[in-house]
């Protein structure tokens, strides 16, 4: 089965195509060159992507079992933050604040502050069955996964901590409200991508209706109607000017597709 997806309005970015998606209703494998697109949270959509794919509600599960919670790969954040919330569960807090599915969430090992998804990660659920936390190479905003995260099974440790709540909410409240991906680079080891961009004049920079936000420079956003060669431009000036600068080449945390 198969929806067809505007990009432009769907991607939190709005740029992007109207692309034939495949809807994914059961574990399968699936070619090689076949993008999950989850929430498209974090992603930047061209004109001509590989095949696209997302999970169907069929993997948007949240339960508790034998001390144990089990999430679907395309489990809401917002919706996993809730349950974790109600059931005061520790160390999702943060979830309030990031948007995703749980399969996205996991591949950029996404989290804010010291709080990671992987830190209470036990396994992961694929075509080809459970991999072991311990089994993946992971790192800052980063998981070593080429293959589709039907389901992750995590430790529950009791104490959901509103204290963490408003502080990542705070954290939040200063971030652009322009549609836009989310941070546009990761922040290298020592430094902070926005710093780094706002150093080389970047920040409030626009090119067509494209721009590094002026109120973070590390949020590229959308002005409206702003294309993708809008976005990469900017995007490829950025890592240009910071390693010109400061020898230092910034990665993409926006997904390029």
């Amino acid at each position: 089965m198969k929806r067809s997806i505007d990009f432009s309005q769907y991607a939190s970015i709005k740029i992007g195509p109207v692309v034939d998606v495949e809807i994914i209703d059961k574990i399968q494998h699936l070619s090689l060159d076949t993008f999950i697109i989850g929430g498209a949270n974090n992603l930047l959509v061209s004109p001509t992507p590989p095949p696209l794919a997302m999970l169907s509600k069929e993997f948007a599960t949240i339960k508790e079992e034998e001390g144990r919670l089990i999430l679907g790969g395309a489990a809401m954040s917002g919706r996993i933050h809730s349950f974790c919330k109600k059931h005061d569960i520790k160390g999702f807090e943060y979830l309030s604040k990031l948007p995703g599915t749980l399969g996205g969430l996991i591949k950029m090992n996404a989290g804010m502050k010291e709080d990671e998804i992987f830190n209470s990660l036990i396994m992961i659920k694929t075509a080809d069955g459970y991999i072991k936390k311990e089994e993946i190479k992971h790192g800052y905003r980063f998981a070593d996964i080429n293959t589709v995260v039907y389901e992750a099974v995590f430790e529950i440790e009791r104490g959901y901590s509103h204290e963490k709540f408003e502080s990542f909410s705070a954290m939040r409240g200063n971030q652009p409200g322009e549609p836009s991906a989310g941070s546009a680079f990761k922040n290298p080891k020592g430094e902070y991508a926005g710093a780094l961009i706002e150093a080389v004049g970047l920040k409030g920079k626009r090119i067509g209706n494209a721009m590094f936000s002026e109120v973070h420079a590390n949020f590229l956003v959308n002005l409206g109607g702003a294309s993708f060669e809008d976005a990469l431009s900017l995007i490829n000036l950025a890592k240009e000017k910071v390693a010109e600068k400061y020898g230092i080449m910034l990665e993409n945390e926006v997904q390029i597709v």
